[in-house]
């Protein structure tokens, strides 16, 4: 239970600079998924798929100004968690919101870290692939532990290995490449023959774009690193649309560089499309270095959604939302060192439970992440409604009177997005959401004077 002199501790260090915490954003977007989804994306929109990556990156836009602005007016840890509360003054909502993002923040470490084993078992056949997930994560634990500074320096280092490779293949494609001889506006011929209209183009693009949105996640963990940023009512809004902005350039000169190269048939064929190229250019060389390259990307995916875990959790900790010890900080450190090790058992325990294959579990993150998405939208809209005299530093663009077009427009993809899950998916996060219920329901029974102190908390 929280202590009465806890909210004196000191606080977390602010060593994130603008630059740092772009590059932090840019490493949480890109991760490793690009490597792989290009050739899906290709398969659906042919040549132009470039443009649905346009489309998405608009998508991804709705959502992503939203929490550039909540974060200007409430730079705090647990984003999603504060946002809700400050927006409706419901603790259930506000729970729920930041359960479901800490959920996605360990499974997701968990899932790229045996993404890192598969890499690795490529290189070394007889590693065990469970033993050396769990590794991965007990070593970046260690570096999430020692500090922020520590971590974003790492995470700077392999982010621009991770550009580094994607650069690879941008040159393969210059030096060996015909631009003027590719059609980067053909789509496959289900949707371009001659008795189609455009709009079956357009359509392939847009049904492209909605996969190609998944590789925009990632960029709402900025917001939770508010309290280790300079000037964070600044520094966070504008990293967010920054790595957006950088990663939607990246993301579409790697698509026309890859279709220069390959073509779009080769690439929806291939499970791993732009190590294909690569070995097309360079040879065996070409894939031992994207392959190297991977391992840093899903590395450096897994540190941050433990320092994502470990500051959601000590961020509900200090709002009196969980047990006052997730919120105690290192005093050499300062870091929050039990919720650091919380998200370090947890994370490892979904490796071991799921032995290796954790698509199932993975997918149900995914699911979770649009329901607090359309909750983080509706807060902004909320707050533009009930509160508008609020100081905001950063404002989302485009309004219709009071209400902000783009949020309403985010909260709305959410929802649609929801409704593009299997049904086994569907139960399956419905019951992540009734397990928070029951969390926060046993919170409250057996937690009661953390629930007063929650209660003084608001009145002040």
């Amino acid at each position: 239970m929280l202590k009465a002199g806890a909210d004196k501790e000191p606080g977390l260090k602010r060593n994130v600079n603008l630059f740092q915490a772009v590059m932090y954003g840019v490493g949480l977007i890109l991760g490793a998924g690009i490597y792989v989804l290009i050739g899906d994306v290709a398969g659906i929109a042919g040549n132009a798929m470039w443009m649905s990556f346009i489309v998405a990156a608009v998508i991804a836009a709705f959502t992503g100004l939203s929490y550039a602005e909540l974060s200007s007016m409430f730079p705090k840890s647990a984003a999603e968690y504060v946002f809700v509360k400050k927006a409706f003054r419901n603790n259930l909502g506000a729970f729920i919101a930041g359960w479901l993002i800490t959920f996605v923040a360990i499974v997701s470490a968990a899932a790229v870290a045996v993404g890192f084993s598969w890499y690795l078992s490529s290189f070394f056949q007889q590693l065990d692939p469970v033993l050396s997930a769990v590794a991965l994560v007990l070593v970046l634990s260690l570096v999430n532990f020692i500090g922020i500074r520590e971590s974003v320096w790492m995470n700077t280092m392999f982010t621009l290995i991770e550009l580094a490779g994607l650069a690879l293949i941008v040159t393969a494609a210059v030096l060996l490449g015909s631009f003027s001889g590719v059609d980067y506006y053909a789509t496959p011929p289900a949707t371009s023959s001659p008795s189609s209209s455009f709009s079956l183009s357009a359509g392939a693009i847009l049904s492209a774009a909605g996969l190609a949105f998944f590789a925009y996640f990632g960029f709402e963990n900025l917001a939770n690193i508010a309290e280790e940023a300079e000037n964070a009512s600044r520094t966070i809004p504008r990293a967010l649309v920054i790595s957006v902005a950088v990663t939607t350039g990246v993301y579409i000169i790697v698509a026309a560089s890859a279709i220069t190269l390959l073509g779009w048939e080769r690439l929806s064929s291939s499970d791993a499309p732009l190590a294909l190229a690569a070995e097309q250019t360079f040879g065996r060389a070409g894939v031992v270095t994207l392959s190297t390259i991977a391992l840093f990307a899903t590395a450096n995916t897994v540190l941050m959604m433990l320092i994502a875990g470990s500051r959601i959790m000590f961020g509900m900790a200090r709002e009196h939302a969980l047990p006052s010890t997730l919120g105690r900080i290192h005093p050499t450190t300062r870091t929050p060192w039990i919720a650091v090790v919380l998200t370090m058992l947890l994370a490892i325990a979904v490796v071991v439970l799921s032995q290796g294959s954790i698509s199932v579990i993975a997918n149900i993150s995914v699911f979770a992440i649009f329901i607090v998405y359309a909750l983080v939208n509706l807060a902004l809209i909320w707050l533009r409604y009930k509160q508008p005299e609020l100081k905001r530093p950063f404002r989302s663009p485009v309004k219709i009177g009071w209400f902000p077009v783009l949020a309403g427009l985010g909260f709305v993809t959410s929802l649609s997005m929801l409704t593009q899950f299997d049904s086994t998916t569907m139960l399956a996060g419905i019951v992540a959401v009734a397990a928070g219920l029951a969390s926060y329901a046993a919170l409250k029974k057996y937690g009661k004077r953390q629930f007063q102190a929650q209660s003084k908390h608001e009145s002040r």
